[in-house]
């Protein structure tokens, strides 16, 4: 993409196909553009912004803005396409202005809800000095100091029976996955700054490298059968259900009796990391444990739900989980998620396209790749060894 601003590059420019403009992005779902003229010095501006509701671009001619020349052309081009594309966005009534970090967030949950950002927001945000910084004073190095607090913010390990709470260091995988919500609010109402700069705010939120390491913690279908079998009556249902599908543990815990079709074997699931609904088709042997589970259940009661009805969730399902471990003599770092990854490793060992993978599990095909690459690559070599 022509950097527009640059009065040079603007007037290097040449018509495109069917006076097309040549595109600048000023934000997300926000663009500037320019169509220069084959008769007079200058051009024409338009606007492109995405509309939600439609989900499509839009697209608005601004005009030559004759009185004005050289950067200051560019600079009310911007100033309108910015302004039009706040109406768009907001179904046609100018959104209220973002002036702080805070008010950047807040839009982003409007446009984005999700409980994993909501969470983000409300622990490491709103109550840090942060969420005042206005957007047009905010430099690398606010976002350095913020960065530097949450890294320095104990994670919490777990709550006992008596309520005691204990801390653990946040990894830096941790850190990661915590700055990904801010970075893409500002992403939506910032540029990226030039590299190198105190303007760079962007750089300051770069991922640690290597940190997202891969689950080496295996357990093989008798070892999940074993656990499945020192898990108390309670939960066992729940940890089997963990067992049978990819999910994580979370979503599974939402599924609700509504979302399974007993008849057609279809599973809906409605919650998860991404938000985005998927429905998984079960074979018969899981289905019919899915019958079971929601037989006489109303359609909003949970499918696993505790005794008292509630669905379960971390600080539910981890102790009994510790329990059955220990009963069973399996190693004691085992966890709801390393059955997930169990759960994973046998469906890309099975040959099951890696897309396939991806879609029951919730996740892209970057990540499978990613953590469950190698075991792919492992059954290649095996191939090619047969044709030695």
């Amino acid at each position: 993409m022509p950097d527009l601003s640059r009065i040079g590059e603007r007037e290097r420019l040449v018509p495109k196909d069917k006076g097309d403009p040549h595109w600048q992005r000023l934000r997300q779902g926000c663009y500037l553009g320019y169509s220069p003229s084959l008769k007079k010095v200058g051009g024409t501006w338009f606007a492109r912004a995405y509309n939600p509701d439609t989900n499509r671009y839009s697209r608005k001619c601004l005009g030559g803005y004759g009185k004005l020349s050289g950067h200051d052309v560019f600079k009310q081009a911007k100033a309108d396409a910015e302004t039009w594309a706040d109406t768009v966005e907001s179904g046609g009534v100018r959104a209220a202005s973002l002036v702080t970090v805070s008010d950047a967030c807040e839009a982003y949950l409007r446009e984005k809800p999700g409980a994993i950002a909501e969470g983000v927001f409300r622990r490491h945000v709103y109550s840090d000095p942060i969420a005042k910084v206005k957007l047009d004073k905010l430099r690398r190095h606010h976002l350095r100091a913020w960065r530097k607090r949450l890294e320095e913010t104990p994670a919490l390990l777990t709550r006992s029976n008596k309520g005691e709470k204990r801390w653990k260091e946040r990894e830096k995988s941790t850190v990661n996955r915590d700055m990904v919500p801010l970075r893409a609010a500002l992403g939506q109402v910032l540029l990226e700054g030039p590299p190198n700069t105190e303007a760079a705010w962007q750089e300051a939120l770069k991922p640690h490298k290597g940190a997202d390491k891969r689950r080496p913690l295996y357990l093989d279908k008798a070892e999940r059968k074993r656990l499945i079998d020192a898990m108390s009556e309670e939960a066992k249902p729940f940890v089997k259900g963990l067992c049978l599908l990819p999910l994580r543990p979370g979503a599974l815990a939402k599924l609700t009796a509504g979302e399974f079709d007993v008849r057609t074997r279809s599973l809906i699931v409605g919650y998860d990391k991404n938000d985005n609904p998927r429905q998984i088709s079960l074979p018969p042997v899981i289905a019919d444990f899915f019958a079971n589970q929601v037989k006489g259940k109303l359609p909003g009661a949970y499918i696993f739900s505790r005794p008292g009805g509630e669905h379960w969730n971390k600080d539910a399902w981890k102790h009994p989980i510790k329990k059955a471990v220990g009963r069973s003599g399996l190693p004691g770092a085992v966890s709801a998620y390393t059955i997930r990854h169990s759960v994973i490793t046998d469906l890309v060992r099975a040959r099951l396209p890696i897309l396939t993978v991806a879609q029951l599990s919730g996740t892209s095909v970057a990540m499978i790749e990613k953590h469950y690459g190698h075991l792919v690559r492992d059954d290649a070599e095996e191939a090619l060894a047969t044709l030695a």
